[in-house]
């Protein structure tokens, strides 16, 4: 944080108290109290930030929902962002469910009901030809990070519209926490360009425009000036892309991915989050990559994205191509994609195979016998008993992960996992669950959330200033990730590392992105000695700073 603070140009008395990016609340000294117009304005009795945080914590557990929690971390992000910081900071897997999956789902879901102050940049179908003007409203230049949305795909819920700010919101808050990308960097945006729906066309507290979603040629016209705007206002930053609807996401982020340093977290972080997964669980059960096949439940922006970043890991370690495709097969809403069938998008056809037709995924389970199942399709209870028992019937450590968020869209639950598998499942989930005894013998589920991928991708390229951002960061990430669990974890049964760990972690992934950017030629910056060191110096630590 040192640095950050320009001394000599500090607002005052109630205009700082009100500046929740300066603003220490009881934190303030005697002397900046008086060099600052604070006397008075404050109680008298100054509180160290350990103080601050205690009183934080006894509020926070006095909340009787999840989402009154959700409401009350907010609040003091938008009063105190450094105390903010603090409390996720040192408290992240308690603060990560609640500022993030599995809450931010229902928050976003009654976004209009529980607003109170706004954050971000808003921008809808009415502001074309003027966004330029719009993001120059944001009050930081130094912008290094924008999370976007257009809120068709929030989550497994569907189209949220403008209510979708909140998972952009959210997603920079962990940029910060789980990465230590100072929090001034980060703009979080949304696209306004409607909804289609119904529920929130008719709620009369709802704060987008109340009109169907803008399609076709207007729609593209619209992203095409607002990623213009972007690159016009600030210095070439990361725009991360985020849950959009799947049609949208797969070609945007062709469209955009050459021209300007991007990628769709939906599609190549959850990638990166599981195969991560994947290698960690090999080395439970044993194997290789190469050797597995694996299925998936859900063809769209997750799934695809998984399979495509297996395949170049494969590819990698030594198989062509289409023998690598040849072990990714995919079940969507209508059956198993096989190439008999006339109804498939264009990203789904290099994986639609030569095999009959199956109709439902247990049949597709009991034919194909895959290694792994893994579910992307926000349906929950689709990983059944009997699919599990199928499983468990063929593999002696069957791979299991329900990844879909939130934890009511998930395929199925840990204790469901372990239960009709007797504990031999190798598990992960997009959402926590808590540990589970069967057996006589306790499992911690790993939670396969990309908060291990993302923030520690956009810390590296940052770090590097790279020009884009490439399918090998993932891989690397991956890789990386999987490294970082221990056997200790493997033996509860975790195949990802402890969230209290994910600053180191995230510091190792950034390590490791950046370096294939300096070896492919893309970084703009330096290379530094020691780059891992060099990561953790920048890393924004949330602690006071003195002003006098």
């Amino acid at each position: 944080m040192n640095g950050r603070i320009d001394k000599t140009n500090l607002p005052t008395g109630v205009e700082l108290l009100h500046d929740p990016t300066l603003n220490k609340g009881t934190a303030f000294t005697e002397q900046e109290r008086d060099a600052l117009g604070l006397r008075g304005l404050l109680p008298p009795r100054i509180c160290s930030q350990d103080e601050q945080v205690m009183r934080v914590l006894e509020n926070f557990q006095r909340k009787p929902t999840d989402l009154e929690k959700y409401i009350f971390m907010s609040a003091l992000q938008v009063r105190n962002e450094t105390l903010f910081y603090r409390v996720v900071t040192d408290r992240l897997e308690e603060m990560a469910p609640i500022i993030y999956t599995p809450t931010v789902g229902q928050a976003c879901q009654e976004y209009g009901h529980i607003f109170r102050r706004p954050r971000g940049i808003y921008i809808s179908s009415k502001d074309k030809g003027r966004m330029a003007d719009l993001l120059s409203n944001w009050p930081r230049r130094d912008v290094r990070i924008i999370v976007v949305t257009d809120g068709e795909r929030i989550l497994g819920l569907g189209d949220l519209g403008a209510n979708g700010m909140g998972v952009a919101v959210g997603k920079l808050s962990l940029y910060t926490a789980c990465a230590g990308v100072d929090p001034s960097h980060c703009l979080p945006v949304t696209l306004d360009v409607g909804t289609d729906n119904e529920d929130l066309l008719n709620d009369p507290l709802y704060i987008g425009i109340q009109q169907r979603r803008l399609r076709g040629e207007g729609y593209d016209e619209f992203i095409e000036e607002f990623m213009t705007a972007v690159q016009e206002v600030f210095p070439r930053p990361l725009v991360q892309l985020e849950d959009f609807a799947n049609f949208n996401a797969f070609r945007l982020l062709q469209k955009y991915r050459d021209r300007i340093c991007t990628f769709d977290d939906d599609i190549q972080g959850t990638a990166g989050v599981a195969l991560a997964g994947l290698y960690s669980a090999l080395r439970i059960s044993g194997g290789k990559l190469e050797d597995q096949k694996i299925l998936f439940l859900g063809a769209g922006e997750a799934g695809i994205g998984i399979g495509n970043l297996i395949v170049s890991a494969m590819v990698d370690e030594g198989l062509f191509d289409d023998a690598a495709r040849t072990r990714c097969w995919f079940v969507n809403s209508k059956g198993l994609i096989v190439k008999t069938r006339g109804d498939l998008d264009q990203h789904k056809l290099a994986y639609a195979h030569d095999h009959e037709f199956l109709p439902d995924f247990l049949s597709a389970v009991e034919s194909l016998k895959p290694t792994a199942i893994i579910g992307v399709c926000a349906k929950p209870g689709m990983f059944t008993r009997a699919v599990l028992e199928a499983m468990a019937g063929f593999n002696e450590r069957p791979i299991v992960f329900a990844l879909s968020n939130p934890t009511s869209k998930a395929e199925c639950t840990a204790e469901e996992a372990y239960t009709w598998t007797h504990g031999r499942a190798v598990f992960a989930s997009g959402s926590p669950f808590a540990p589970v005894t069967v057996c006589g013998r306790t499992y911690i589920p790993g939670q396969g959330n990309n908060v291990y991928v993302f923030p520690g991708v956009g810390l590296g390229v940052l770090a590097c200033a790279a020009k884009h951002i490439t399918d090998e960061m993932f891989l690397a990430a991956a890789r990386a990730l999987a490294h970082e669990v221990s056997e200790d974890d493997l033996e509860q049964g975790r195949i990802y590392p402890p969230l209290a760990k994910i600053r180191e972690v995230s510091a190792v992934i950034a390590a490791e992105v950046a370096e294939v950017a300096y070896n492919r030629g893309i970084a703009t910056k330096p290379r530094p000695e020691d780059i891992l060191a060099y990561i953790k110096s920048q890393m924004y630590e949330p602690k006071y700073e003195s002003y006098v």
